[in-house]
């Protein structure tokens, strides 16, 4: 038995050395898009334990190979380093594909503070993950303020719309991880429907520079987007406490994070808020509470060559109206605009009543992307908006519990994206864009204010990128849209003919025995051509000038057509026009951006020419069957925006910095030759900062915030019979509040626990001198005072 053993031992032996092991690997390497040789590249080849360097084809060989596997681990400067395996059993040849250039491509490296802008010379800020954390108890227009030359449209303290450059609501395009937010953006009473908890950046472009989302924004782009997928294995996340003593409110937002190497990843992040009234310095601001709560969801695969994604989110929101802004005749807002206190002041409460709105707002999105190498990458975008505005009016009896207004938008949307990106010194982006929407208004027992509706939208764009030199680069992009509007729609028969619509419009009315209504069936066309242009020029080292021409269109949306009724969360009667062209504007702008080791500044310039400006203007009064109420009709007009943005930012000694900025915008109806209404008036912060990171990066800071008082603004006061007195006066809803200035704290210190977890504390105290201040681009300035001292703080776990 022993021998019959040492036999097979040796036999084996003999055929182990007997093995053939002069196979010949010959490798090739070449970068996916173009199909380049890549020359330089280090191969560790596992088996051997040695290293070879491909040549100038891209090139290597590897000699004497015995049967078997053989693994390489490839890598290169600007690529992602790849690992392949391959069986030998004799001479092989292979051509190894390499993701040259995938830094510039944004696919690989990632950190919490990394930022990449959306275009290369629009006039375009980014806020990063850092700075947002901040803001986590308060709303999107609250957080783009950091931003400047832009500013908000509020409905009090709650309902904040971002405002950039003089141009909000529907002149602004909002993404949201890649899908357009449709959130019946029309009114200024509409904060838009984001958690920015679920922002890791957010990118402000100013004017329409992104054609890729829409030619319609002729304010901007605001993009804000989720986490980025890191290619490794990791788990990690977040979660905020947080408290502040104006509104007694509470905020709790948690965040968890799965990626995996192969490219599988999967998050889910969810937040709770809730504020009882807020207070000026003087008083109790009755009814102002709000209630949030939204979580999101995501889960996909990303790889180089191609990936999914699927995301979803949801945020219900219940927000209170100041009870002293409901007005139930002209009676009352002549006492609120003539009196320095609001009308109804009542003790601290958590409980919101009407006036107030309920939204919810559901949003699913699902891509997918593949790449194709010596072409480039191909993307489809699917994705699902429902969103349902409940706003609730007093009203007496059992209709208090109903609301007023009930809006169900729903739309769906679908996406193909061509990025050819062979050649990396001219890239060319191109893609089409369809989208249904149907609004639905179901009878609420008042006449509606915006109809059913549904609408059709098609798009297609295209875009270039020419890297003329080292230090001029140029793009340049143009964009088609076609929209349709088919609504359903009653008018007061009284209000038709005395508009000429029975003349103008006759064809949209349905016949039939509707007593003193017309039931109309209005349809329109519109088709809107879009461009944009810029030119990207590097100075030295230090400074680069960009310079920019935009063109967008943007058609009329369903209030500035349709509107027609008692707006009852703005208690006031709003008139649309079924006559309005797309507003038509050009916008020129340059940027000059200048930074070295102590000094940061970027001084930006716009000129605004809108053909056709769509506006909302007080008109006069109107008597219903529940009292007067101001009316407030959109008008056409031509317009001219202009102004200048500094942002600068001084590094006085290793641990003091000075901040800066400064905004000035004037606009001007060119037809009327005067003021246009809600122009932000001239603003100015300034702040100091004292960092030392060796003090568990311990930062503080104190800001002061400054706002002249607006002494360009349009004469829209009109005289009304006081039903009390019976005497005619003069309504006063055009002259803007006095100047403010405010001062703000800041600190925070992060102590870590481990390498992979630490807590952020922070402290903050706004409008530290407790002043009374009203803002003349808060609706409810004629009601009442903004916000006394607030004092904040937050807690943020890393893990």
């Amino acid at each position: 038995m022993t021998r019959l053993i040492i036999g097979l031992i040796m036999a084996y032996s003999c055929y182990g050395y007997s093995q053939d092991c002069s196979y010949t690997f010959l490798g090739e390497l070449n970068d996916f898009h173009d199909g380049s040789p890549i020359e330089s590249a280090t191969i560790f080849i596992k088996e051997l334990d040695k290293y070879l360097i491909s040549d100038f084809d891209g090139k290597f060989k590897i000699e004497s190979l015995c049967s078997g596997t053989l693994t390489l681990t490839i890598s290169h400067v600007g690529c992602e380093t790849k690992t392949v395996s391959y069986d030998v059993d004799g001479d092989t040849f292979k051509k190894i594909l390499i993701e040259h250039h995938v830094e510039e491509l944004d696919e690989v490296s990632v950190s919490t503070n990394a930022s990449r802008k959306e275009t290369k010379t629009a006039q375009e800020t980014v806020i990063k993950s850092n700075t947002l954390r901040r803001y986590s108890s308060l709303s999107l227009g609250d957080a783009l303020k950091e931003v400047s030359g832009v500013s908000s449209i509020n409905t009090g303290n709650t309902i904040v719309k971002p405002m950039i450059n003089g141009l909000h609501s529907s002149r602004l395009l909002i993404l949201n991880n890649n899908v357009r937010l449709q959130d019946q953006e029309w009114g200024i009473e509409h904060a838009p429907n984001i958690d920015i908890n679920s922002a890791s950046q957010i990118s402000v472009i100013k004017g329409s520079g992104a054609l890729a989302y829409g030619g319609d924004a002729i304010g901007g782009v605001i993009v804000i987007k989720p986490n980025r997928i890191i290619r490794r294995d990791t788990l990690y996340g977040r979660t905020i406490i947080g408290g502040q003593t104006n509104g007694r409110g509470y905020n709790l937002t948690s965040s968890l994070y799965k990626n995996y190497k192969s490219g599988w990843f999967a998050s889910i992040q969810g937040t709770l808020k809730q504020n009882g009234d807020f207070e000026t310095p003087d008083y109790n601001l009755n009814n102002t509470g709000v209630k949030s709560h939204s979580f999101s969801v995501r889960a996909g695969k990303r790889q180089f060559e191609s990936g999914f994604e699927v995301y979803y989110s949801f945020i219900d929101n219940e927000i209170g109206i100041l009870s002293a802004s409901h007005i139930g005749n002209v009676n009352d807002l002549i006492t609120a605009i003539n009196s320095p206190r609001p009308s109804i002041i009542r003790n601290f409460d958590y409980d919101i009543t009407n006036p107030r709105q309920k939204v919810k707002h559901h949003l699913l999105k699902t891509n997918y992307y593949k790449r194709f190498k010596n072409f480039g990458k191909v993307s489809l975008q699917y994705d699902y908006q429902n969103n349902n505005r409940l706003e609730f009016d007093i009203r007496r009896g059992e209709l208090n519990e109903r609301a007023a207004l009930d809006l169900t938008l729903q739309t769906h949307t679908l996406l193909a994206d061509v990025n050819l990106d062979s050649n990396l010194d001219r890239k060319i982006n191109f893609g089409i864009l369809t989208r249904y929407q149907e609004n639905d208004a179901p009878n609420t027992g008042v006449r509606r204010l915006i109809p059913n509706y549904q609408k059709y939208d098609f798009g297609t764009y295209v875009t270039s990128e020419w890297q003329l030199s080292d230090n001029v680069l140029l793009d340049a992009g143009i964009r088609y849209d076609f929209n349709r509007v088919d609504a359903k729609k009653y008018y007061r028969r009284t209000r038709w003919e005395e508009r000429g619509y029975d003349v103008d419009f006759a064809d949209f009315v349905i016949p039939g025995d509707f007593g003193s209504d017309v039931f109309t069936n209005p349809v329109f066309n519109y088709h809107n051509i879009s461009a944009a242009t810029g030119i990207r020029y590097n100075i030295n080292e230090t400074s680069y000038l960009l310079a920019n021409y935009n063109l967008a269109s943007r058609p009329p949306n369903p209030a500035e057509l349709f509107s027609d009724g008692l707006h009852h969360s703005a208690a006031r009667i709003e008139l649309g026009d079924l006559r309005f062209n797309p507003e038509i504007a050009n916008r020129l702008s340059v940027t000059y951006s200048y930074q070295n080791s102590k000094f940061h500044g970027v001084f930006e310039t716009f000129y605004n020419v809108v053909n056709d400006y769509m506006y909302l203007r007080p008109s006069g009064v109107q008597q219903s069957n529940r009292g007067a109420f101001p009316v407030w009709q959109y008008e056409q007009t031509n317009a001219t925006l202009f102004g200048l943005d500094v942002s600068s930012q001084y590094n006085i000694t290793q641990n003091f910095s000075w901040l800066n900025k400064t905004s000035f915008i004037k606009g001007y109806d060119t037809t009327e030759d005067s003021p246009l209404i809600d122009i932000p008036a001239f603003s100015t912060l300034n702040g100091i900062t004292y960092t030392n990171n060796d003090w568990y990066n311990f930062s503080v800071s104190l800001k002061s915030e400054w706002v002249f008082e607006q002494n360009e603004f349009p004469d829209f006061d009109f005289e009304t019979v006081n039903p009390t007195t019976g005497e005619t006066v003069l309504l006063d809803v055009s002259t803007p509040p006095p100047a403010y200035n405010l001062f703000h704290f800041y600190s925070e210190a992060t102590f870590s626990f481990n390498e992979t977890t630490d807590l952020n504390v922070a402290l903050g105290v706004n409008n530290i001198l407790n002043t009374s201040y009203r803002n003349y681009l808060n609706r409810l300035r004629f009601f009442a005072d903004d916000l006394g001292r607030n004092i904040t703080i937050q807690l943020q776990l890393n893990f």
